[in-house]
Parts: C-alpha cells; sequence; structure tokens
C-alpha cells in the first residue's frame, strides 16, 4: 500500500476501524473522555441513541459519526485544524452553528467543506458533486449567522477552523436527514452490502471504502445483454453512457484513481474482484435516461490474501485479481 496516503489517512483508519469493537458502553464511555477513536463504536452510538443531545468538547483533529452538541475551545493558538463528520450511507449530515466565538478580522477562520478533502484531493470529486469546487466551501467570515444550517450533499462533510485566542472557539450541532437515494458514499466499515441507485438522473456516484477488499456484484441492471468487460480497450464502456466501474488507488478522489474494470451490461451475478488498493470505489455513470442499479458486498482483505495473490494481478499499484 502507499505509504503517502497511510500518512494522509492514519486518523480515519482508526476511527472507521474503531467502529467494530466491541466493547461495554460504561467502559467506552468513561474512556471517550480521552480517547475520540472510541467515538466510532457502533455499542456506543446505541446506547447513547436514547441519550440525545450527547455533547462533548470538539478537538483540533477530530472525527465523529454521532449526533449531538459539540464545542471547541481553544487552550492556546490553533492554527491547523479540522474536523470529519460521517453518517451511514442513508444519510445526510447538517452541521449547525449554535454559537460562534471567533476574530476573522485577525486572521481565524471557520468552513464547512461538502465532502471530505485530504492533500487536495476529495470526496466526492469534482467530476462527481453537484457543485463546483469553489461553492462546496462555506466561509463562516464571509456569511455570518445569516446560514447558520448547512447540509451536506452525501453522507460526509467536514470543518476547516483556526483559532488564534485561547477562549474563543465554537459550538455547533450535528443531526443527520435521511436521504432516499444516496449517490455518494464513504463506507464507515470495511465489510458490507450496498445497493447503489440512481432513477433518470444525469449523474455520477461513487461507493468509497477505504480498505483492501473483495468486492462481489450480485446484481446490475441498466437502462441497455450480459457481460463484464475488463478495461483493456480505449473506448471502454464509456461510449454507451450507463455503465459501472470499479476503481483502485492510493488516494481519496476517485477521478485520479485507476480503473480496473468496467460493468457495460445487466446481469445477475456474481462477479467477483479482489482490489488490494488502499481505497476502492464502485462508480455509477448514469445518462439520465434509464433507471440504474448495481448491489455488491465487499469485505476486507485478510493479511494472507495481500501477500499471497493469485490469478491476474497489478502489481505495480496494487493488487487486483478477478
Amino acid at each position: 500500500m502507499s505509504p503517502n496516503f497511510k500518512l494522509q489517512c492514519h486518523f480515519i483508519l482508526i476511527f472507521l476501524t474503531a467502529l467494530r469493537g466491541e466493547s461495554r458502553y460504561l467502559e467506552l464511555r468513561e474512556a471517550a473522555d480521552y480517547d475520540p477513536f472510541l467515538l466510532f463504536s457502533a455499542n456506543l452510538k446505541r446506547e447513547l441513541a436514547g441519550e440525545q443531545p450527547y455533547r462533548r468538547a470538539l478537538r483540533c483533529l477530530d472525527m465523529l459519526s454521532l449526533q449531538g452538541q459539540f464545542t471547541f475551545t481553544a487552550d492556546r493558538p490553533q492554527l491547523h485544524c479540522a474536523a470529519f463528520f460521517i453518517g451511514e450511507p442513508e444519510e445526510f449530515i447538517t452541521i449547525h452553528y449554535d454559537q460562534v466565538s471567533i476574530d476573522c478580522q485577525g486572521g481565524d477562520f471557520l468552513k464547512v467543506f461538502d465532502g471530505w478533502i485530504l492533500k487536495g484531493e476529495k470526496f466526492p470529486s469534482s467530476q462527481d458533486h453537484p457543485l463546483p469546487t469553489a461553492e462546496r466551501y462555506i466561509d463562516f467570515c464571509e456569511t455570518g449567522l445569516s446560514r447558520r444550517s448547512i447540509r451536506s450533499s452525501q453522507n460526509v462533510a467536514m470543518i476547516f477552523f483556526r483559532v488564534r485566542e485561547p477562549g474563543n472557539g465554537f459550538t455547533l450541532t450535528i443531526k443527520t436527514d435521511p436521504n432516499l437515494f444516496p449517490c455518494n458514499v464513504i463506507s464507515q466499515t470495511p465489510n458490507g452490502k450496498f445497493t447503489l441507485v440512481v432513477p433518470h438522473q444525469h449523474r455520477n456516484c461513487s461507493f468509497s471504502i477505504i480498505y483492501p477488499v473483495v468486492i462481489k456484484i450480485s446484481d446490475l441492471t441498466l437502462g441497455h445483454v450480459n457481460g463484464l468487460q475488463l478495461k483493456k480497450s480505449s473506448a471502454g464502456c464509456e461510449g454507451i453512457g450507463d455503465f459501472v466501474e470499479l476503481l483502485g488507488g492510493t488516494g481519496l478522489d476517485p477521478s485520479k484513481m485507476i480503473p480496473l474494470a468496467d460493468l457495460c451490461y445487466p446481469f445477475h451475478g456474481p462477479a467477483q474482484m479482489k482490489v488490494g488498493c488502499d481505497n476502492t470505489v464502485v462508480r455509477m455513470v448514469s445518462s439520465g435516461k434509464h433507471i440504474n442499479r448495481v448491489t455488491f458486498e465487499y469485505r476486507q482483505l485478510e493479511p494472507y490474501e495481500l501477500e499471497n495473490p493469485n490469478g491476474n494481478s497489478i502489481g505495480q499499484f496494487c493488487l487486483s485479481d478477478l
């Protein structure tokens, strides 16, 4: 795997892995005051459901998968801070400013980004997001409290902030709303099953899994005879207008990843592929003329599967077996 991507996403991977923890609620609640990674525990999320709103301090570098109220107060100049928010695949995230006390004139800032961005790589990519990149940033120092609530276009969002004066900071509330047709998704877990549906919409949708995985596609419905075409020709499936592609790579942005396979035609699988990349994406391209649907399962590769590849492999950037 790419050391560069691991450095960029190290704490994200720790948070995502923490979802698999099986610790008891009281242990987690006590430990969460000292270890924010434990706040991604599925057990804790279930137990806290009846205690809303959940409240805690926000850290300079943080990630949240819980609804609740979060307060950041600078104890010293904090110049490079970010908080990542992630919901379930079928959720939007709403960020509401309850109170903000920062010095915009003195160089402080508080910005929401619709999606995630790391080292210049964005999810969703510019090709897949409905808004131009510049409009995905909402700067509090420009809008003030005239725009107190900001809703994401997918299950992830983030804030960037700088607070120089000790004692200054902000309080915000995180809520989620149902998304009937989720388009761009980052998976919280390394194992799962999902159906991506694009109903008569001219848009591209990406489902990202930040783990090396085995992908099994069980059903594909497109508006236009059965088959899986490996991406060997320059044309591929792009001339058809509606297709699914499997991408692998070492960054966050799907537009910068390597196409591994095209699925151009409807079929009832399974079609299985092993992708040993740092990030794996199932991406659907839709013309808007049809109702397109793809159902797939995924599971994280075991270490021995990464160490002992078999079949066809693409070793120069990551392991890939069909």
